[in-house]
């Protein structure tokens, strides 16, 4: 009988205690998830109008081209908004254990300790942190830029402060450790230019054929379609190299970034069909037979 009445003197104290911790309690922890709610909710907001703005300003400034501080600006507010979401995290995680009670002062020590002992063991992730920050300091590589990384080439999806995630033209996503980015070639920033290499037959009257690819590159400017994207007129460098059947000329056509490549082929579409209409020969691989010094030359006989 004693030890019934023990047991329920026991839960009724801890009914009690729980009743007055939920009465208590219970509303400044609503509301501290409601205000982790509306701060979250804020961060996102906050991004989005100053993105607008930032962009807004772009537009009007003569200083700067819009694609390009558009890519800087989405780079640096994804790593604003991140940062963001883990200060508001780390308050309310901080502010939940003092309300439930804990002292997060021996917490918040062992944690300085731990991260210093983390520091010292995980060099390799300081060296990531350290140069994700200056490749965004320094503006070298931003999302939506074109790059070639370690001799990968890609995409740029997203740039975080430890590491670049690319997506290549067959959908595989690459993840570089910032740390360990040998070789950076970005191939969208300010502008881009793709280089062709045209090669005619030796027959070919070299000047003529220049006056071809001149002409075919200012239709393609004055085109609706293209003029936006063209920054400047076709540039004909001239002759480049002999190869073995051919003579080839080289040209240059600067784009806006990331149109080079589109750009290049509808040149080289257009120009395939002026060839055709002047009759300018395009060679193509052929194969000689030597029969030997013994052995004629096999006559053809053709009848007129």
């Amino acid at each position: 009988m004693f030890r019934q009445t023990l047991t329920q003197d026991f839960w009724n104290d801890i009914f009690n205690t729980l009743s007055e911790w939920i009465v208590n309690q219970m509303p400044a922890i609503l509301l501290l998830i409601f205000l982790l709610f509306i701060s979250l909710k804020f961060i996102n907001i906050l991004i989005r109008r100053l993105r607008k703005i930032l962009i807004k300003h772009a537009t009007k400034s003569p200083k700067y081209n819009t694609l390009e501080a558009s890519k800087r600006i989405n780079t640096l507010l994804g790593i604003l908004k991140g940062l963001g979401n883990i200060i508001i995290w780390a308050v309310f995680i901080m502010t939940l254990l003092k309300k439930l009670g804990i002292d997060v002062g021996p917490i918040l020590a062992g944690a300085g300790i731990l991260g210093l002992a983390i520091g010292f063991g995980a060099q390799e992730l300081v060296r990531d942190f350290i140069s994700g920050f200056f490749i965004l300091l320094e503006n070298q590589v931003r999302a939506g830029d074109y790059a070639i990384i370690n001799g990968t080439d890609g995409l740029i999806e997203s740039i975080e402060l430890r590491t670049i995630t690319m997506r290549d033209l067959s959908g595989v996503v690459h993840v570089f450790q910032n740390g360990k980015v040998d070789r950076l070639s970005n191939m969208t920033k300010e502008w881009s230019a793709i280089i062709l290499d045209i090669g005619v037959a030796y027959k070919e009257d070299v000047d003529h054929v220049m006056r071809i690819m001149q002409d075919v590159g200012e239709k393609m400017i004055s085109d609706q379609n293209y003029k936006e994207k063209i920054l400047e007129p076709l540039l004909i460098m001239g002759l480049n190299k002999f190869d073995d059947s051919a003579v080839v000329i080289r040209a240059r056509l600067k784009t806006i970034p990331g149109e080079q490549w589109a750009l290049g082929r509808e040149y080289r579409k257009r120009l395939k069909k002026s060839f055709d209409e002047k009759g300018i020969e395009i060679p193509f691989p052929h194969t000689t037979v030597y029969w030997g010094e013994k052995i004629n030359p096999l006559e053809l006989n053709v009848k007129k």
